[in-house]
């Protein structure tokens, strides 16, 4: 924050901040959205869209910021999630606000890579760790605050201002780093005299591999979707194709991480696998939580937003602990009791669907599985580099951010292909909610095998 860097440091904090935000607080008002343009039975696909044109951006953003440097990535990426926001805040149909999620989301994994390419290059060694501990603390405001936001403008106004909200600073922060564009080039030129001592058409070569591979795993992930969410009633069509997307995934998605993962085999394949899981069941049980609250409960926005909030404590405690000087050498032993964590607090949910508990018990069920977030998440982080030597942490950083994206596809997906299926638009879907609940719980009981996979 001294005077050379602070006007850098306040764009890459407010970006950081606008997509933890737009994560966060979109999942308050889409219950919303939902009822207003018909489409409650495609719930889940509002959010897995955003995450697989995310995943798309995140892979394209490597490549290209390897060829151009993180410049043309981070004003794309921002210029896209900026009309993202704005077609899906002005949509009249639920089409269109798809389209808007996958513009944003794909405006925001743009933006995700470029941000540590330009810490990479903007600033010196000894203050970067620093950059990066404020780059976290950017999550967890949004986290705090955004749900409830969320729920008053949608109550309040409209549930279009929580998506038209995020303009105003995307366009400052589009302006900030406009000024910066000299500091952040200068740093560049270190990565361009290694780049002059690689063979060009062996890059090339590698960067049309990295993309095809990007929206392959992006297309197959797509055809998930969309065919998960047209299952009742059942017709050729979209089951044919769901299953394609399916075997699609499985070919390309394993060609982007390291071997043995689908095996979670012992190592740094493990790390991975244990991250997709992790994901995959937070994101997919977390996803339904307002939804549950707002239609079976009839709880007000506000409210439900309130206990994703509590979720968000839940692993800002967890990041804490496993921060601390006595859990330095018990990784493993983190990501084991992450998973178990994360499994009671999702167990907890399909309890309180199933007999009816308080629905106050939903912010003990989001605080359990978030501190199981907040154990395991960082734990797989500081693995991941453990288990890898130098040369390779570039490489191990994406395959970890493609894991997060994919299990969060993924575990949504599958969530929503459930409730698409079983949805009862005319009475109770109680039992649907239990069942999602309770897969996804044994999908973080996996977490448990990973961890103890990690060890070598």
């Amino acid at each position: 924050m001294g005077p050379a860097y602070r006007l850098l440091t306040v764009a890459l904090l407010a970006l950081v901040t606008i997509i933890a935000f737009e994560a966060m607080a979109i999942s308050t008002a889409m219950p919303r959205v939902a009822q207003e343009l018909d489409a409650v039975r495609s719930y889940g696909l509002a959010f897995s869209v955003m995450l697989t044109a995310e995943m798309l951006g995140i892979v394209l953003a490597g490549v290209w910021s390897d060829r151009r440097g993180p410049l043309p990535s981070l004003f794309a990426g921002q210029i896209l999630m900026a009309a993202g926001s704005a077609l899906a805040g002005f949509a009249p149909t639920f089409t269109i606000l798809l389209a808007g999620r996958l513009i944003a989301g794909l405006g925001a994994g743009l933006i995700v890579v470029a941000l540590y390419v330009v810490i990479g290059r903007a600033y010196p060694d000894m203050l970067r760790p620093r950059v990066f501990s404020w780059v976290s603390a950017a999550w967890v405001l949004p986290s705090l605050i955004g749900p409830p936001i969320a729920g008053w403008l949608a109550s309040t106004w409209s549930w279009r201002w929580v998506f038209l909200i995020v303009l105003a600073p995307i366009a400052v922060t589009f302006a900030v780093v406009m000024t910066q564009r000299e500091r952040i080039n200068q740093g560049g030129a270190a990565d361009q005299a290694t780049d002059s001592q690689l063979s060009g058409s062996s890059r090339r070569s590698s960067h049309r591999r990295l993309s095809l591979l990007g929206l392959g795993v992006a297309l197959s992930a797509g055809a998930v979707q969309w065919g998960s969410t047209q299952l009742a009633p059942a017709h050729a069509l979209p089951v044919s194709l769901a299953v394609l997307g399916l075997v699609g995934v499985a070919l390309t998605a394993p060609r982007l991480v390291p071997a043995g993962t689908l095996r979670m085999s012992r190592g740094l394949p493990a790390v991975m696998m244990s991250r997709f899981l992790l994901t995959a069941a937070f994101n997919g049980a977390l996803t339904f939580i307002p939804l549950m609250l707002v239609n079976e409960r009839h709880l007000s926005l506000t409210t439900a937003g309130i206990t994703l909030t509590v979720g968000a404590l839940g692993w800002s405690l967890g990041s804490f602990v496993q921060g601390s000087r006595a859990m330095l050498n018990r990784r493993s032993e983190l990501v084991v009791a992450g998973g178990a964590s994360l499994t009671v607090g999702i167990l907890l949910l399909a309890a309180i669907a199933g007999f009816g508990w308080h629905y106050y018990l939903v912010g003990l069920a989001t605080a359990v599985s978030g501190l199981g977030m907040g154990l395991a998440m960082s734990s797989t982080s500081v693995l991941s580099l453990a288990l890898s030597p130098v040369s390779d942490h570039g490489s191990v950083s994406s395959s970890l951010q493609l894991s997060d994206v994919l299990g969060s596809v993924m575990g949504i997906s599958a969530a929503g292909a459930v409730f698409a299926a079983l949805h009862n638009p005319n009475g109770s879907d109680n039992a649907v909610f239990v069942l999602i609940w309770v897969s996804l719980a044994s999908v973080a009981a996996l977490v448990m095998l990973g961890g103890q996979q990690t060890r070598t």
